[in-house]
């Protein structure tokens, strides 16, 4: 049995130092999002204001979707209109929904309980654009703002109109943060050129292993068994790994199937330090890889 870094690839907590795998968050499966220019709350449940949009804010929190405030970069329109996407990004199915609502009041028509479960919520018609969030929240944590905000400005000169401010994803520690809908793919520490990698590698339908926090919706143990796995194998397809088991409590033992060919993974959990500050306290969990076995064959690690 052979221990090796819990990942080569994935420096974090603002420095290069720090690994970053396995730190999606676990909870959405499915997105609300929503185009509010600001002042955005410390917390999203916090919005008052425009009432249509902090009335749905609750509901989605109530049903189980995930909401996030959005708005452009630079000079900012006010709402109404306002930009809506509803989103799935769990398997393979994913998908997402797109409309320009002239009123906000028509969010309350929006059945968020199917959204929740993978469904239609009556938004309007499926798109095949992505978006591409960068955690901007400064209210939230001072170090979005500051190494999101550029980071924004430049994705959105190099791929608007795909690219929003948003509020808080998760994972301070690791900002600037980009996550990649529909399919929930977090990256974090990014710099411009590492941000750009990584949403061009999204738009061809890859995994940029660099700074990458793993996938939304799915337990950090699986998120790291995937990791490892396209570490070893060099598989990039975002659908082409899957964590097919994943059974104990540190050590865990997974079964990943990386186009066709089954692996064994074995890994333990880990803490890492603090990173940036006090305000920096999120994500201080990380795992190391203990055993990467080829199944019915020798250990390749």
């Amino acid at each position: 049995m052979t221990r090796r870094k819990s990942c080569d690839h994935c420096p974090g907590s603002h420095s290069g130092e720090r690994p970053c795998l396995a730190s999606a968050t676990v909870g959405p499966r499915s997105w609300l999002l929503i185009e509010h220019p600001g002042p955005w709350p410390e917390r999203i449940e916090q919005l008052a204001e425009p009432a249509p949009v902090a009335a749905a804010v609750r509901a989605a929190l109530a049903a189980g979707v995930r909401p996030q405030l959005i708005r452009r970069t630079g000079r900012r329109r006010g709402t109404p209109p306002c930009q809506v996407y509803a989103a799935y990004s769990v398997g393979e199915q994913v998908w997402m929904e797109a409309r320009e609502l002239d009123d906000p009041a028509e969010l309350a028509s929006l059945d968020l309980r199917a959204l929740a479960a993978g469904r239609s919520p009556g938004l309007g018609p499926r798109t095949a654009e992505p978006v591409l969030l960068v955690c901007t929240h400064g209210r939230r944590n001072a170090c979005c703002a500051r190494l999101g905000a550029p980071l924004a400005r430049d994705l959105a000169a190099r791929f608007a109109p795909l690219v929003w401010e948003t509020t808080h994803v998760g994972g301070d520690r690791y900002a600037a943060n980009l996550v990649c809908l529909p399919r929930g793919l977090y990256y974090g520490d990014l710099g411009k050129e590492e941000a750009a990698a990584a949403s061009a590698a999204y738009l061809r339908g890859e995994v940029l292993l660099e700074r990458y926090r793993g996938r939304a919706g799915l337990p950090e143990p699986v998120q790291a068994a995937e990791h490892f796995v396209r570490a070893h194998s060099g598989i990039l397809g975002i659908d082409a790994v899957t964590v097919e088991s994943l059974t104990g409590t540190s050590p865990y033992e997974a079964v990943v199937s990386a186009q066709g060919v089954r692996y064994r993974v074995v890994l333990e959990d880990a803490v890492q330090a603090p990173g940036c500050g006090s305000e920096c306290q999120e994500n201080l969990g990380t795992y190391i890889v203990s055993d990467l076995t080829l199944l019915n064959e020798a250990a390749l690690v």
